[in-house]
């Protein structure tokens, strides 16, 4: 009589697949620093981009009356750090320092000037106008000047990135260097400068109709 043999299960245990799991994303991940250091591998296996985007829609025309009168050019460095409670950076958080370069352009909106704030005498040899005080717009980053210097990254946002949509994002220390810039530009007298700007336009147009005294005022 012949004794059945038995199979032994070797099923390998829920908690040993999860630590299989992420030694196979760790190798895959260092992998992958080792080859792009590797010179000819990079060009090999590197990416290509394609720009598949459509045309350019205009939705709206919108006709400017004011007077850019002064722009402004500022430089910021941000230092924004991500911190984790209960673990160290080195596991989860974040640091990135990123130099943001843009411009702040300071105006006079000639728009608002009403038929009372202009007052010329009967002759056309004087006159005097009331405009309303410089403003300033939006500062704009330079992408051409502005980077990131460096990013420091703990364990977890490294995998992270690994199946992010956008890895690369720095649309956080983009905000604030653009918040930085424009506290920047208020305290710069820039408005100051567009108004001087703007007087000296004026009264030179005027002299050059035969204006010989030109006063110009701001308010409102």
């Amino acid at each position: 009589m012949t004794t059945p043999i038995r199979r032994v299960s070797r099923r390998m245990p829920g908690w040993a697949k999860a630590v299989s799991a992420v030694v196979l994303v760790l190798v895959v991940f260092f992998a992958g620093i080792r080859l792009s250091l590797v010179p000819g591998l990079k060009d090999l296996f590197g990416t290509q981009t394609h720009d598949r985007s459509g045309p350019a829609l205009l939705q709206s025309i919108q006709d400017m009356s004011r007077y850019d009168a002064a722009s402004g050019n500022f430089q910021v460095v941000v230092d924004l750090e991500k911190d984790t409670k209960f673990l160290p950076d080195a596991i989860r958080g974040s640091r990135t320092l990123y130099i943001g370069a843009g411009t702040v352009d300071a105006y006079v909106d000639l728009g608002k000037v009403g038929k009372g704030d202009v007052t010329v005498n009967g002759d056309r040899t004087s006159a005097t106008l009331r405009l309303p005080h410089a403003a300033l717009g939006k500062p704009a980053l330079d992408p051409d000047r502005s980077y990131a210097v460096s990013k420091q990254r703990g364990l977890l946002d490294r995998l992270g990135d690994l199946f992010s949509d956008n890895p690369n994002s720095e649309q956080a220390v983009q905000k604030l260097a653009v918040k930085h810039i424009g506290d920047a530009a208020k305290e710069s007298g820039l408005t100051k400068r567009a108004e001087t700007n703007t007087t000296d336009m004026l009264r030179g147009l005027l002299h050059s109709l035969g204006f010989k005294e030109v006063r110009v005022t701001y308010g409102g």
